[in-house]
């Protein structure tokens, strides 16, 4: 098989082609790629997995390849998220890290991410690299100063996050909240430091469930309906979930609304502007709202367009350019964070900017709409087979001037296409890069014309 790197590192069915094999394959291509890059002297390489089935085993493996060649590994010793082993990276001076994990995938998928020395997801720069050693089998010799060692991430991470929430706040308001793990490895992080300060926490599926309920760990409407009857019946002040790996976030609202990824970035973006007097850019994924724009002209902050992986954006936070940077399938990070999407930090801003402000996601929403105006946004998914992936290519190299009557004003080609209308509209086809699905995304100024957009854009890649 060919092993390649999609958005956000390589993922594969367990037993099918996520196997021993394939894993010392990828562990030696990128302890090849560290020691070319850092040399042959000792080097900090922290392993870790989520709670996926045989998160343990796998990265056990690895951990002992990396030691064979001369690393000395953290070994996480618990499910560890991927913004925490983030983190490590960056507290411990590692020289990169490896997570196993397929993030929000069904449970039947394991994967592996690989970030650098900074703690932010591999570039495709160095990810077609590490493929090209694996084709090749490319091995680096054994040394004899390797070693493992037990590591607990956790405690160092979480003192990180009470530098950048304002936790007095938050606690002198007493909000009542609900937490869904998702069977992730979330459970003991997010619940935990709300904990810390006398906050009151109803956890649901925090246990280890390598079925994940029998359903993806994704923290999305469909997915999250026990934390709505739990935030409704209780009447909670919010309902907070993440993924599998802790990257992704799902909100709750007080009367039990679904907060969209898209206007959560929008609302945060402003609250941070407004609470930390932060005034350098925002960025957003080329599939993200324009909301967020909007946000940022109201604020007089720079907005910068990536293509979709959070490492472009996590680029930007590298370089202090940025306040928040955001993709609508749920991810986020901050100025002064890490160059990887934290959902744990998401949740937390989240209780912080109902907290401060005093009023429900959905009243700062109404809010925003009333100063930049309304935009509704959505996706769907077009099975991707070859007939499918034809049709794709040939449409990412046509130049139509309308769609279903649209008139198009421009076509951006950074990621997939993107055809934006006079209207100010748009609709953006590309081909996940972590499921085998055309994604087709579209935004429109209400929800009638987003869902015939959603239909034209189908039509459009199937005729």
């Amino acid at each position: 098989m060919s092993i390649r790197f999609g958005t956000s590192g390589w993922r594969a069915i367990i037993a099918d082609d996520f196997t021993y094999k394939n894993v010392e394959l990828v562990t030696e291509a990128i302890c090849s790629y560290l020691t070319d890059n850092f040399g042959e002297g000792e080097k900090t390489l922290i392993v870790g997995h989520d709670s996926r089935f045989m998160g343990e085993k796998f990265s056990g493996v690895a951990a002992e390849i990396a030691k064979r060649k001369g690393f000395h590994v953290l070994l996480c010793n618990h499910p560890t998220p991927t913004p925490t082993i983030s983190h490590a990276i960056r507290n411990q001076k590692a020289v990169g890290g490896l997570n196993f994990t397929a993030s929000h995938n069904p449970p039947e998928y394991q994967g592996i991410k690989f970030s650098t020395s900074d703690g932010a997801p591999a570039l495709p720069e160095i990810t077609k690299q590490i493929e090209s050693l694996i084709e090749n089998k490319t091995k680096v010799a054994d040394a004899d100063h390797g070693s493992i060692a037990e590591f607990d991430a956790r405690p160092d991470y979480l003192d990180d996050l009470k530098t950048k929430i304002r936790f007095d706040d938050i606690a002198r308001a007493k909000g009542k909240f609900a937490y869904d793990a998702l069977w992730g490895t979330g459970r003991g992080y997010l619940d935990k430091i709300l904990r810390d300060y006398g906050l009151e926490v109803e956890t649901i599926h925090d246990w280890r469930d390598v079925t994940f309920g029998g359903k993806s760990p994704e923290p999305s409407e469909k997915q999250v309906g026990e934390l709505v009857e739990t935030v409704k019946a209780k009447g909670l002040t919010l309902g907070l979930a993440t993924d599998g790996d802790g990257d992704r976030f799902g909100i709750i609202d007080a009367n039990g609304d679904f907060i969209q990824p898209n206007h959560l970035i929008a609302i945060l973006t402003d609250y941070l502007a407004e609470s930390r007097g932060w005034t350098l850019g925002v960025a957003r994924s080329v599939a993200t709202s324009h909301l967020v724009d909007r946000v940022a002209q109201a604020r007089g902050l720079k907005l910068y367009e990536t293509p979709v992986g959070f490492k472009f954006i996590g680029e930007l936070i590298n370089k202090d350019e940025i306040i928040l940077g955001g993709e609508e399938s749920a991810g986020l990070s901050i100025r002064g964070h890490y160059p990887e999407k934290d959902g744990i930090l998401a949740c937390l801003l989240a209780v912080e900017a109902v907290t401060v402000r005093g009023k429900s996601l959905t009243e700062q929403l109404n809010e925003l709409y009333a100063r930049v105006g309304k935009l509704e946004s959505g996706r769907i998914g077009v099975k991707l087979n070859s007939e499918v992936a034809d049709k794709l290519k040939e449409k990412l190299l046509q130049e139509p001037s309308e769609i279903g009557g649209r008139k198009i004003e421009n076509i951006n080609r950074m990621d997939g296409v993107k055809f934006i209308f006079t209207n100010g509209s748009w609709m953006l086809m590309r081909p996940s890069g972590t499921e085998p699905l055309v994604r087709i995304y579209a935004e429109s100024e209400n929800k009638q014309e987003l869902e015939v957009l959603l239909e034209q854009g189908r039509r459009y890649l199937l005729e």
